[in-house]
């Protein structure tokens, strides 16, 4: 009787795979293919992608999980494509047509409408998103025909740019804050025009301090000889580049990593000015430690920490 060949034993990972995720893959799928691809042994990601939208998804592996909420609270930016004078059921290509209707908007009519968008704005979820309601997605209900009320929740567009319009597609450039629904920011302008309207495109080109222009596609990724795969990842502290940074000589650096706090006033070390989060490094090596809260008076509480054992 034939035996199945032993599965590859999972290697310790660490970093972020900058993923330009292609049209029609799932964000978890992409994750499976990537962790499979460099034998990971602990993945996750850093907050979904529809299936129809493309472009960066930051990928975690190994001790850069420890720090995926960082990304899940910080800004997105997207460029999108929006279809006015047609309503699909999703918002988006995935959905069939519902309503259709005649644009006749020029260009200062829209600037003057994607001004109404900028800043603090409501948004009604969709009925086709992950959010749950007693315990099962919101999609679920959509599927079977159910339509469920819904709070509309305060987003911020942090900046609204129409890059092109040609009658009836209007290209835009987004960058908003984390919980913005961009197929419903579509649906929302073309009302406000008057019209109809669902996305025909969208690509995220940008999460907090993350571009696209540093992504890889999965297919360059897996052509990659695979010792060269591990090498391609960003490193873990990619994901904490907007907290400041302070370096700890050997001694507070042990003291650090068993979870004490430091006075770095007191210990003649030099910090930034103010409270908030901080990343951490051992002085002498560039090693990350992990991230703190530096707190008043100069007390620096850790809060997660960088195992070093396999690294």
């Amino acid at each position: 009787m034939a035996t199945s060949p032993p599965k590859k034993k999972r290697i310790p990972v660490h970093g972020v795979l900058l993923l330009d995720k292609p049209v029609g893959l799932t964000s978890n799928d992409a994750l499976i293919k990537a962790k499979r691809l460099l034998n990971a042994e602990k993945a996750g990601h850093t907050g979904t992608l529809d299936p129809f939208a493309t472009g960066l998804l930051p990928l975690c592996f190994g001790e850069a999980t420890k720090f995926a909420q960082d990304l899940l609270e910080a800004d997105k930016t997207y460029e999108t494509v929006v279809h006015l004078g047609v309503r699909t059921a999703t918002g988006d290509t995935e959905g069939e047509v519902t309503a259709t209707c005649e644009v006749s908007a020029a260009r200062d009519q829209i600037e003057a409408v994607l001004a109404r968008f900028r800043g603090e704005i409501e948004q009604v979820p969709p009925m086709h998103s992950a959010l749950k309601r007693d315990g099962k997605p919101l999609y679920e209900y959509a599927r079977a025909g159910v339509t469920l009320e819904r709070d509309a929740r305060r987003v911020t567009i942090l900046a609204l740019e129409m890059l092109d319009y040609q009658a009836p597609y209007l290209t835009l450039r987004v960058k908003c804050s984390k919980g913005t629904y961009v197929r419903v920011l579509g649906e929302d302008i073309g009302a406000a025009l008057g019209c109809d309207a669902h996305l025909r495109e969208l690509r995220r080109i940008g999460v907090g301090s993350l571009t696209l222009d540093r992504a890889i596609t999965l297919d360059a990724f897996a052509a990659m000889p695979e010792p060269d795969r591990a090498r391609a990842l960003a490193p873990v502290d990619a994901l904490l580049s907007s907290f400041p940074a302070v370096n700890l000589p050997e001694l507070l650096a042990k003291r650090f990593l068993q979870g004490q706090r430091l006075a770095l006033g007191k210990e003649g070390i030099a910090f930034a000015n103010g409270a908030g989060r901080m990343r951490v490094y051992r002085a002498d090596d560039g090693q990350l430690l992990g991230t703190a809260q530096l707190q008043e008076f100069g007390v620096l509480a850790p809060e997660r920490l960088v195992s070093l054992a396999d690294r």
